[in-house]
């Protein structure tokens, strides 16, 4: 691949896709069931993880992001799968404009607490990925309490499946 960040977004992109697919048998129940272990039921953790990443696409854009949406503004699964899947369209068409000397230079924005932070651009878009990751595992678990089959995400599971078609030839 051209450049890691592409790949790396090229996977975050597989890795929510399969999360998605693996959430889909979920009954609304199940879905909002409190289990415990991080965030307090799957929707939760899916509606932070989702408006997490909608944060980060609207900071790209240049704007500000000092909330999420609460659990309760997320009703459903398919609502927070749209929410999810458009974030991460956003960040893609942005991360396919930028040149090496925008990747270098620091990205300003306010956190959730309303503070000024500032970071390299690379280091910011390999976060996101990092905390989707993350997150992917407290749902994976989850989703394993309630007896369901989580989809395998790992980094090296998408590698094969790519170098498998050729994805990597270029």
């Amino acid at each position: 691949m051209k450049d890691d960040l592409f790949a790396l977004q090229d996977y975050n992109l597989w890795a929510n896709r399969l999360l998605l697919e693996s959430l889909a048998p979920l009954t609304h129940e199940e879905y909002v069931r409190g289990l415990g272990g991080g965030w307090p039921s799957i929707r939760a953790s899916l509606v932070h993880l989702a408006g997490a990443t909608r944060a980060w696409a609207e900071r790209f854009e240049g704007r500000d992001a000092t909330a999420l949406p609460a659990v309760d503004e997320v009703s459903t699964l398919a609502d927070a799968a749209r929410m999810l899947n458009d974030a991460d369209a956003r960040i893609s068409a942005f991360l396919a404009t930028l040149t090496p000397e925008r990747l270098r230079a620091p990205l300003a924005w306010k956190n959730l607490k309303k503070e000024e932070k500032a970071a390299p651009l690379w280091a910011v878009l390999r976060h996101t990925v990092n905390h989707a990751s993350y997150h992917r595992g407290q749902i994976a678990a989850m989703l394993k309490r309630l007896g369901g089959k989580p989809l395998a995400t790992d980094l090296v599971r998408w590698a094969i499946e790519r170098h498998e078609t050729g994805a990597f030839e270029d």
